[in-house]
């Protein structure tokens, strides 16, 4: 899909089984947001699909700008607080299928891409949008980024994901030599670092700290006025339990379900030989319910 800045995402689709109904005034469609550096071959994504697809769903997944397979064409990437192309991408299709019963599902920074477009829109959010759940949330940046700046999370997951972020960094500065100080993006060995280096400057920020504070979704919480499910962990490495929204303060239009195992984007349950992520059907089962209330009204 072509974006306003002359630039592209890319949509996965997904349809139902041949012998779902294919009314697509009665199939609802659901939106997902991967978490950094995802796809939809990530397991959620993966989970999300067979769920829609086993009650006859569509689904589409967006992925952010370069997590397709394919570098996008600007200097700029993506980012945790960036809601302008989820908000084009709702506008497309609901211009297509102004009819639409549209749900929506975002996982890590996925859900916080969401949950602060809800925020964002409040009592405005497209009529068409039903209800959203978000998976493993990094509420507060600051809080998350100090978490995996250290210890075990940054031997481990934060290296991780800093090298797959410096490989498109280096395909990007092939194109643009000159788009960010590159060299002091591949010396970055922490979260810290690398928004310092890259994410800030390129997106308009101060300053890593700046980025964090502006694009959490945790203030905006407080303003989402549709139907909306929160499932954490509490033992999440990436997402300190203290940082997590105090469920007394929050809208009666969101439900948490903050639960004391799952890791991050874990949950798995059943026997050994047949693990399944709980997280993905608790979601899918949770807006099917807020679609039924809401055909019944």
């Amino acid at each position: 899909m072509a974006t306003d800045d002359g630039d592209f995402v890319d949509l996965d689709w997904s349809e139902p089984a041949p012998t779902s109904p294919r009314d697509q005034t009665i199939n609802p469609l659901l939106l997902i947001l991967h978490g950094l550096e995802g796809d939809v071959r990530s397991h959620y994504v993966g989970g999300m699909l067979r769920e829609a697809a086993a009650r006859g769903w569509r689904a589409v997944v967006l992925h952010f700008r370069s997590c397709s397979g394919e570098l996008n064409r600007l200097p700029r990437f993506y980012h945790s607080g960036d809601t302008g192309d989820l908000e084009l991408v709702v506008r497309r299709l609901l211009e297509r299928e102004p009819d639409v019963r549209l749900v929506a599902a975002g996982v890590s920074i996925g859900g916080n891409v969401l949950l602060k477009w809800l925020g964002e829109h409040g009592k405005d959010a497209p009529r068409q949008l039903i209800g959203a759940a978000a998976i493993s949330t990094p509420y507060d940046l600051t809080s998350c980024a100090r978490a995996l700046d250290r210890g075990f999370a940054r031997m481990v997951y934060t290296a991780n994901f800093l090298r797959s972020l410096k490989a498109k960094v280096r395909d990007k500065a092939r194109v643009y030599p000159d788009f960010v100080d590159v060299q002091a993006v591949l010396r970055a060995r922490t979260f810290a670092e690398y928004d310092r280096a890259l994410t800030a400057p390129l997106h308009g920020f101060a300053d890593e700290r700046d980025y964090w504070a502006r694009a959490s979704s945790k203030p905006y919480l407080a303003h989402v006025r549709r139907p909306t499910l929160l499932i954490n962990a509490l033992d999440d490495p990436f997402v300190p339990a203290g940082s997590l929204p105090d469920p007394k303060t929050l809208p009666p239009e969101i439900e948490v379900e903050f639960v004391a195992d799952g890791g991050h984007v874990g949950f798995l349950d059943g026997p050994p030989w047949a693990l399944r992520s709980w997280a993905e059907r608790r979601a899918v089962a949770w807006l099917a319910d807020v679609l039924e209330r809401e055909e019944h009204r």
